[in-house]
């Protein structure tokens, strides 16, 4: 391609392949190499039987070399297994496959996650936006205040909160769980809003942050003063020149911070009863269930990869420059 935004993408589409590679072989040794003992214990369950080891070190492949099996470990993500796609054995406590647990679970997550983001965005910006417009004000002053204070409270402490001022006390909304919006929408969302809630109110007052600074920045430059200069409303210049060129380093932020909640919603999952793959590796790893804890951080490690790549598109979409470096 010689398109300067097509070269841009195989380039980066290139890295983000070799990144993921990198990443694999890196949980790979983690994993199969660098413990003591034999392997197939690690990955037979808690009280394997000799046929159960051999048929362990036969799936894996620990007879060959390391590069055979992590060759072999390549194939089976790519390819699947005999408990599904991608191919990542079954859990130890359940006995059932992690496939399709896994997804199950992550739907959960990313609905948790996509909310509370469309949330926090929603607030976090405009927010953001008044604070630089009127920097220095009493709304910057109370906003600056408000923000410290959610940053600085505890994730299940405020869940808590919530739960015990809108369900047990004002029983506006229902308690802790989770139910499928295929089953009642209604219910879904009223089960949800707490925890969307619960992570806006961390997140909003980061992204605000950012965009107030990004827009003090970005409103004293020059090509700012050019398009007053020519007359443009005050609302254009705000809301497109300025906002826009101040939104580039949240979509790389965002990017991070969604892929990072795959697998961090820990607190969050654990205090609302919604079991989604924050709770699930936890619980591996009170279980000793390496499948699931493998499962999870390959999971988490290629999102938070992919992202990247997304968000990279969108920076060079909105900052031309980016694609010719």
């Amino acid at each position: 391609m010689n398109h300067p935004m097509g070269r841009y993408l195989l380039k980066r589409l290139a890295w983000t392949i070799l990144v993921i590679l990198i990443v694999t072989f890196v949980t790979f040794v983690i994993f199969y190499v660098l413990p003591s003992g034999d392997p197939a214990l690690r990955f037979a369950g808690k009280q394997p039987t000799p046929q159960i080891l051999a048929q362990v070190r036969a799936d894996l492949g620990l007879d060959h070399n390391v590069v055979v099996q992590y060759l072999l470990y390549l194939k089976r993500l790519v390819l699947g297994d005999t408990y599904g796609w991608p191919g990542l054995g079954y859990s130890y406590s359940s006995g059932a496959a992690i496939a399709p647990q896994l997804w199950q679970r992550a739907l959960v997550t990313i609905q948790l996650i996509l909310g509370g983001a469309i949330l926090w965005l929603a607030i976090g910006i405009p927010v953001g936006v008044m604070s630089a417009v009127k920097a220095r004000s009493r709304f910057d002053r109370i906003s600056l205040v408000t923000g410290l204070v959610c940053m600085s409270t505890p994730v299940f402490w405020l869940g808590l909160l919530l739960l015990w001022l809108f369900w047990s006390t004002l029983g506006w909304l229902p308690g802790t769980g989770y139910v499928a919006f295929t089953t009642s929408p209604l219910n879904w969302a009223a089960h949800m809003v707490l925890p969307w809630i619960t992570l806006a109110l961390l997140f909003a007052a980061i992204y605000a942050r950012v965009i107030r600074s990004n827009m003090i920045d970005t409103l004293g430059a020059d090509y700012i003063r050019t398009a007053r200069a020519k007359g443009l409303t005050e609302r254009r210049v705000i809301g497109v020149h300025a906002l826009r060129a101040s939104l580039v380093p949240v979509i790389t932020l965002l990017a991070i911070d969604i892929g990072t909640l795959i697998g961090g919603t820990v607190i969050t999952e654990t205090v609302f009863n919604l079991q989604g793959l924050g709770s699930w590796i936890l619980q591996g790893a009170l279980n000793q269930d390496l499948p699931v804890t493998l499962a999870v951080t390959i999971v988490v490690t290629v999102v938070v990869t992919l992202l990247s790549l997304i968000a990279d598109i969108v920076y060079a979409y909105l900052d031309p420059r980016v694609r010719y470096k």
